[in-house]
């Protein structure tokens, strides 16, 4: 049932972000784990419109605020003000949602930024000493222009690893080009996205995920897979453990969707790329050899023993 559901939600979400059948699934199966996805990508590939399409398919609220210089922490968390009664009244900010759309994130300053770091991490805020729980789930998904970069506060080290994954969209075959100019002669195409799910039904399989089993074995892979990115002498920063944790939960929603009720290695490279590529940093000099993030963990999994798994039977 939930393989068919996930199936109907992509197919709802496709309606509006045609051919990128690859990022729906992973943006669905970061979802599913619980985790926070950024969005790095050039203007006008369907960021925004991925956020909004998600949020209807799975019947969760939506906010959206639209990051700028000028953007204060409390439009973030809210805010408290005297009541009436000489008591003091919480108004919630724009983090009081299921899913919340952190549109260019980078256009904020640090201060701002830093003012989602709790509710990344914790699935609450804290106004003038107080700590205000969000609803659950709680997804964020922020987006970032790689392009354009005057003005811009790069997000820090500690709050990229915040991220369960990075995607990037890209620009759509010259095929779904025409499509999506087709679809736009009609209006409100985003009234075709039905809802599949409920928010509580989206909060039951994010519990289920921690009963997909992992094996000792794929369990050492993993974490050798990721010992191996800080032991390389051209990276300055390698994956942390809270990277390893976001691994293992995409990896178990990777099985989830594959009909599976465990991980088999495989599950573990199809997103170990996602996962881990904004947690690396490499040193100026391997920049200046030509090295990538993206070359370098390809090494890794390429030079890296693939533990042989018993036969097992899907479920």
């Amino acid at each position: 049932m939930i393989i068919k559901q996930s199936e109907q939600i992509m197919k709802e979400v496709g309606k509006v972000l045609m051919g990128k059948e690859e990022v729906l699934e992973k943006v669905l199966m970061a979802i599913y784990a619980g985790g926070h996805i950024l969005l790095e990508d050039t203007p006008g590939v369907g960021k925004t419109t991925l956020a909004l399409g998600f949020s209807r398919a799975l019947g969760m609220d939506y906010k959206r605020i639209q990051f700028t210089p000028d953007t204060m922490p409390s439009d973030i968390t809210g805010y408290t003000i005297p009541g009436q009664d000489g008591g003091i009244v919480y108004r919630p900010g724009a983090v009081n949602t299921n899913l919340f759309l952190g549109d260019e994130i980078n256009r904020t300053s640090p201060k701002t930024q830093s003012a989602l770091l709790e509710a990344m991490e914790e699935g609450n805020v804290t106004v003038d000493g107080v700590t205000y729980l969000l609803p659950k789930p709680f997804i964020c998904i922020a987006t970032q222009n790689p392009v354009g970069m005057a003005g811009t506060q790069p997000l820090p080290e500690a709050q990229l690893d915040r991220f369960m994954i990075r995607l990037s969209i890209g620009y759509p075959s010259t095929e779904d080009q025409i499509r999506i100019l087709d679809e736009k002669r009609r209006q409100n195409t985003m009234e075709d996205v039905h809802g599949v799910v409920t928010r509580d039904m989206v909060l039951e399989v994010q519990n289920y995920l921690s009963t997909i089993r992992m094996t000792q074995a794929v369990l050492r892979y993993m974490t050798i897979l990721c010992e191996r990115t800080r032991e390389d002498c051209g990276v300055e920063l390698g994956v942390s453990p809270r990277g390893i944790i976001a691994l293992s939960r995409m990896a178990r929603a990777k099985a989830l969707l594959g009909e599976r009720d465990y991980v088999v290695p495989e599950d573990v490279r199809a997103v170990f790329q996602d996962v881990c590529g904004h947690r690396v940093i490499l040193k100026p000099q391997a920049k200046m050899e030509g090295r990538t993030v993206a070359d370098l963990l390809n090494k890794i999994m390429d030079t890296t023993e693939v533990p042989e798994m018993p036969g097992k039977r899907n479920r």
